[in-house]
């Protein structure tokens, strides 16, 4: 199997683009993407535990790899919420399956967002990781829309080694991340 699109696109062009615009020394001063961390919650499991299974199921058939449920930390009456009780599911992609899913993110599951305009350049945490919150999780190709029982959201948090959060937003712009064109 050929490397990912989006791998080789960086070994070849983007390290050289961040050089040259950051003047790194070394090769390895480069910020790379090291994973990309999904995160679904689903606060209705708490009534309906089929919901837990079906938000597993939707990741893993997103992702290409299998989700662990997140369980509640703490007990909260007011949500008739239970220590242990699953709440959600996760995914932490890495690799060559990171570089396919940011490939199908940018190229075909965020154009399919209505009204998109670009998404905003605000979500940075100020180590160089950025989070993105989609929706609705029927942009993904991959889910059936007939299938669908509820549209629910989910956070996909891109984590990198960059030192700062220009260098995260480019490092983001040359993989092709359609951040919006806002002036200050």
């Amino acid at each position: 199997m050929a490397a990912p699109r989006l791998k080789k696109q960086y070994s070849e062009e983007i390290v050289s683009a961040l050089k040259q615009k950051f003047n790194y020394k070394s090769v390895m001063q480069v910020p790379k993407l090291l994973k990309i961390c999904v995160n679904k919650g689903i606060g209705e499991a708490v009534s309906d535990k089929k919901l837990i299974d079906i938000g597993v199921e939707e990741l893993s058939i997103i992702t290409g790899q299998k989700p662990v449920p997140t369980y509640a930390k703490k007990s909260v009456s007011n949500f008739k919420l239970r220590e242990g009780m699953p709440i959600g599911a996760r995914v932490t992609l890495r690799g060559d399956k990171m570089y396919e899913f940011l490939d199908r993110l940018v190229s075909i599951s965020l154009p399919r967002v209505r009204d998109f305009k670009g998404i905003s350049d605000k979500s940075f945490d100020g180590r160089g990781n950025y989070t993105l919150g989609v929706k609705e999780q029927i942009i993904f190709p991959e889910i059936s829309i007939d299938k669908v029982k509820k549209i629910s959201g989910m956070d996909v948090t891109f984590v990198t080694t960059a030192e700062t959060d220009e260098e995260c937003l480019e490092l983001l712009k040359l993989f092709g991340m359609p951040f919006m064109n806002q002036k200050k």
